[in-house]
């Protein structure tokens, strides 16, 4: 068994051996067979990274209960427990052939979501060259995931609840009705009665979305989960940096048992994949990973970088302060490049010079 996957099921690490077949039937037969066993460690592998603690076997019994239904499903929890996993989750289970589609609504202006839900027909607004499918109908016999439904408008709350009501809905600047197929995914990291009770959100969209609620744990409170992600994220990130990295040092182990996680399952993943980034031997050392995380506590501040323009910190690793500054801004390299004292375009020339590629570095929603 490799030694990223220590924790994970055996199952999905096993080897199938085929011997070589003695005619076309049998090759095709074994083909099958492999592309099947393949199919099936894909899956086993997808499930346990969701973890394997008795409160995520609840929610993933509820999942299996309600995968193959249209129920709208309403996930809970602080940022960074895994609700965009546990969607794709359901998706996966539910035996839809669309697509699963995720958007981010707290990232967009109101006229921005609107187009990007519904799409938008040619001269609609200034910019619409031509017509454009929204994701709804991008959708259509899949699933789709709206996260940060809490800070949806009023009157995106209106458009929510007709299209939730008969699934049908017409795009910006058009006339003409789409209805789709698309089972309806949401998540937030606030209160929603909270929201409701003060008035700023529906409470008939509310109770239209609170079909099945499931509610994400903070990863400190199933820190058994950690040896199974962190194998995971390693695995993962390692193959996407093209780089053979076995495991972790005692050292970082010791450490990211302590830590706290109060960016829960988002912030383990954000510091194995600097840990990968950063280090350069062949295991995760306790230096490579973030200062909060060597602390084992909360929400440690790391100097420096909101001060400290690049060209006045060449004793700092250029590597170490780029991504202490990403990290900063919240991955945003506009404000990123303003913190390190440099252009956004020198920002992605550097990123380029020392091989940094950002899909190894920012963190899953």
């Amino acid at each position: 068994m490799p030694a990223d996957a220590q924790g994970m099921p055996e199952a999905a690490w096993a080897d199938a051996s085929v011997a070589m077949p003695a005619s076309d039937g049998a090759l095709l037969a074994a083909i099958e067979a492999a592309a099947t066993a393949s199919s099936r460690r894909t899956a086993d592998v997808e499930s346990a990274v969701l973890g394997g603690h008795p409160t995520m076997a609840r929610i993933l019994d509820i999942v299996d209960r309600i995968a193959a239904t249209p129920a709208t499903v309403l996930i809970t929890g602080e940022s960074g427990t895994g609700k965009s996993l546990l969607a794709r989750e359901i998706h996966r289970r539910s035996g839809r052939q669309g697509r699963f589609v995720e958007v981010a609504c707290g990232s967009l202006s109101e006229s921005l979501l609107e187009s990007e839900l519904f799409g938008h027909v040619a001269g609609s607004f200034t910019g619409a060259a031509g017509d454009r499918d929204g994701k709804f109908l991008l959708a259509d016999g899949g699933t789709i995931f709206l996260d940060e439904i809490a800070t949806a408008s009023p009157a995106m709350q209106v458009k929510l609840l007709r299209v939730l009501q008969d699934m049908q809905f017409e795009p910006v600047g058009g006339s003409q009705t789409h209805s789709v197929d698309a089972r309806v995914i949401l998540a937030t990291n606030e209160s929603l009665e909270t929201l409701v009770a003060a008035g700023r959100f529906r409470a008939d969209l509310f109770w239209r979305i609170n079909v099945v609620a499931v509610e994400m744990p903070p990863l400190r409170d199933r820190k058994t989960d950690i040896p199974v992600l962190a194998a995971h994220f390693l695995r993962t990130t390692a193959t996407r940096a093209g780089r053979a990295v076995e495991g972790f040092t005692p050292a970082a182990v010791d450490a990211l048992a302590a830590h706290v996680w109060p960016g829960n399952v988002r912030e383990l993943q954000h510091a194995i994949e600097r840990g990968i980034f950063l280090g350069r031997g062949a295991c995760v050392e306790l230096g490579d990973l973030p200062a909060a995380v060597l602390g084992g506590g909360g929400l440690a501040a790391c100097p420096g970088p909101e001060t400290t323009p690049l060209k006045q910190a060449l004793a700092t690793p250029e590597r170490q302060l780029i991504v202490a500054a990403l990290e900063q801004a919240g991955w945003r390299r506009d404000v990123a490049a303003r913190t390190l004292g440099i252009n956004r375009t020198t920002l992605y020339k550097k990123l380029k010079r020392l091989g940094m590629d950002l899909a190894t570095l920012e963190p899953a929603r």
